[in-house]
């Protein structure tokens, strides 16, 4: 078996700064982890930590309420408790997604020479609630507060692949507002299978939909809960973005919405196809 990641025991890795917080982690990490509860030899095996050593890291998380015990004949058997929970609240509370994402936003602009963008879905709406402006005096229509349909963006429909299947009933149901660009589409159909392709290869494009001759590609940003949270995208002029940087611009996108994704506290990853 495996260590698990950041265990002292994991092979390769340099020495920790401090092994004992690192081994408190790994404790936490694996009963966070965990199915069921586990008595203190599974836990300190699946940890790869002394016996001992578990034993005195878990009564300290017992007595500092991270973790309690439940006793069934001569077996204790531990489970973390929702303090941590309520941690993380904190945190998420504390975080401002805008100011999260501008430093990726700024990045993705300076590596593709064109204006980035962070999108949340509010009703059938997706708003843009963060943007890194690129150089020059070609600017586009794109601001923070800028709402849109989310069907006609590429921000929007990214969001909306990885909905829920109640959530997203709520959204596709009823009539999709009109209007749009040359190559707007509408219809359930249509949307299902812009939907699923879109989830299959983990990002959006946009060509012409919302505007003409402006096109996009978008990818998700989880949260920590691993739901959708966001999305990240370009835009550019179509005949740019689709005219040879296509591929450069979805590989660029994806690893910044991978990486928002981590400041958020999400573990999950995507790959391109």
């Amino acid at each position: 078996m495996t260590s698990p990641p950041g265990s002292a025991a994991e092979e390769g890795k340099s020495a920790s700064i401090s092994p004992s917080t690192d081994r408190a982690l790994t404790v936490l990490e694996t009963l966070v982890g965990a199915q069921e509860p586990l008595t203190l030899t599974a836990l300190a095996r699946e940890a790869h930590i002394p016996l001992a050593t578990c034993a005195a890291i878990v009564q300290t998380l017992e007595q500092r309420g991270y973790a309690v015990r439940r006793v069934v004949g001569r077996s204790h058997f531990w489970r973390p408790t929702l303090r941590l929970y309520a941690l993380s609240t904190r945190l998420i509370r504390a975080v401002d997604p805008s100011q999260t994402a501008q430093p990726h936003l700024r990045a993705l602009c300076d590596r593709l020479g064109m204006p980035a963008h962070l999108g949340v879905l509010e009703g059938r709406n997706v708003v843009y609630v963060a943007k890194a402006a690129a150089p020059g005096l070609i600017q586009f229509d794109t601001y923070p507060g800028k709402v849109a349909p989310f069907h006609l963006t590429a921000l929007g429909r990214v969001i909306a692949a990885y909905l829920s299947p109640a959530d997203l009933k709520a959204l596709t149901s009823g009539n999709l507002p009109g209007g749009g660009g040359p190559k707007a589409r509408g219809g359930s159909r249509w949307l299902k299978a812009e939907l699923e392709q879109t989830r299959e290869r983990g990002y959006a494009l946009e060509d012409e939909e919302e505007q003409a001759d402006i096109g996009c590609v978008a990818a998700p940003v989880f949260r920590a809960s691993e739901q959708v949270a966001y999305s990240v995208g370009i835009t550019g002029f179509t005949h740019d973005l689709f005219g040879g940087r296509l591929d450069e611009a979805i590989e660029a996108v994806v690893q910044t919405g991978k990486a928002l994704s981590a400041d958020l506290g999400s573990g999950r990853t995507l790959d391109v196809i």
